[in-house]
């Protein structure tokens, strides 16, 4: 596909979900967006320097199904949050091969419908999902993979606003939760629902997570019409309000976030990725990466790994770490990449990129005997326009090999204290 083939595929400036199509209309990727038309084109650079943006930014995975897609299709949405629902049941329902190939679903999020009387809607990571089956605690439905838990959760606010919904509280313990109270939970606790409307309000919370919600609005319509006829005009304006809400979804707080994980129109901010890892005597290994952006710590993006080799060998498990952290295409491509340690550890960091045909830049921050930093290396070899742009990156580099160094230690102790083993 090339950028002169976006005029054809008339993209609107809204929300909503594309498709990637191959030879036979055959899906091959589903994505979301703020906006279609910039999204999409933001696939598709002009230029020399085109295909190297492309693999940079986005990844082999990304850069191959560009190169069999023929078309674009789209579904415009009423809003950001539809989007990013949509697209999660889309790909749970299509499987397309390159959504399936860069997704990991133990580590991705989940929304839950238990199978109980009064079902419980819950957040839980696809690790934990068998767990779940496996317990008196069973799933009736679920919504996912949601690979970024910070945007799901600003969804999830937004849609219990919209849908009242039970998560902890005991039904008709006699008195209402604190939920209840600020009318987040329609008041099972306190038995102000039954069981047939409770049923009935799940049953709309699933349509609008099928992106269904004009069979939820008909629903409702039907349901006013219904109680305006019997003269319940209180409960026929509460059904209108809802309908008015749904039509009017306000969701400013997934707009800001950017729902889309990667840069927009190529121009990413300056992003540092730092890597440690914390052991005891090589017992109990594990490795974290953390991101500053324009020297900011951007925690939404920090990432925990679990050793599996748990040797007491730092440069085999930066290794480990780097090789599992890059198969992760949908991740945004770091601009530099931090590491603790020595010629052992830079080497081989830069070893890893070099099979994976990835151009960038890395340094090493080596500590004297009080573990304080005596030296960058490699600083020297990155290209910079000045000594202030010197001085900036060395602080923005020491900032992130700190947090790391933090990051991991609590993460270490945390699982120590849980009395892990992999």
């Amino acid at each position: 596909m090339k950028s002169s083939d976006l005029k054809k595929f008339n993209l609107p400036d809204s929300p909503g979900v594309y498709y990637f199509l191959g030879k036979g209309k055959k899906i091959l990727y589903v994505g979301k967006a703020t906006s279609l038309k910039d999204r999409v084109k933001s696939y598709l650079p002009t230029g020399r320097q085109a295909l190297h943006s492309i693999l940079m930014t986005r990844g082999p995975l990304i850069e191959k199904m560009l190169s069999e897609a023929v078309s674009v299709d789209f579904v415009e949405t009423d809003s950001v949050l539809e989007a990013l629902l949509l697209e999660a049941y889309e790909i749970k329902r299509i499987q397309p091969l390159y959504n399936t190939k860069e997704k990991d679903d133990k580590s991705h999020n989940y929304v839950i419908i238990t199978k109980e009387e009064y079902p419980r809607v819950l957040i839980e990571r696809g690790r934990n999902l068998l767990k779940i089956e496996n317990s008196k605690l069973k799933i009736a439905k679920r919504f996912g993979p949601f690979p970024h838990g910070s945007e799901l959760r600003e969804a999830l606010k937004i849609v219990r606003k919209l849908f009242p919904f039970r998560d902890k509280c005991t039904p008709n313990q006699g008195k209402p939760c604190f939920n209840a109270q600020i009318g987040l939970c329609p008041g099972v606790c306190s038995g102000d629902i039954n069981k047939k409307d409770y049923r009935k309000l799940i049953k709309h919370l699933e349509l609008f997570f099928e992106g269904k919600k004009d069979k939820v609005v008909k629903s409702l319509e039907k349901e006013m019409k219904a109680l305006a006829k019997e003269e319940k005009f209180e409960e026929a304006d509460k059904v209108k309000k809802k309908i008015f809400a749904l039509e009017h979804i306000q969701d400013v707080a997934l707009i800001k976030q950017d729902l889309d994980p990667s840069p927009k129109h190529l121009t990413p901010s300056f992003r540092i990725e730092a890597y440690d890892i914390a052991h005891l005597s090589g017992k109990d290994v594990v490795g974290v990466m953390v991101v500053v952006e324009d020297g900011e710590y951007n925690k939404s993006q920090y990432r925990k790994f679990k050793i599996i080799e748990d040797k007491n060998d730092d440069t085999r498990n930066l290794r480990e770490m780097l090789v599992r952290r890059f198969n992760h295409p949908d991740w945004a491509k770091p601009n530099l990449i931090v590491i603790d340690g020595g010629l052992g550890q830079i080497n081989m960091a830069r070893k890893v990129l070099k099979e994976i045909n990835l151009n960038i830049d890395v340094v090493s921050v080596v500590k004297d005997d009080k573990h304080k930093a005596r030296e960058i290396m490699g600083l020297k070899e990155i290209n910079l326009n000045s000594n202030n742009e010197s001085k900036s990156l060395e602080r923005n580099i020491l900032m992130a090999n700190l947090e790391a160094h933090r990051f991991a230690i609590n993460y270490h102790r945390r699982l120590r204290g849980k009395g892990f083993r992999i």
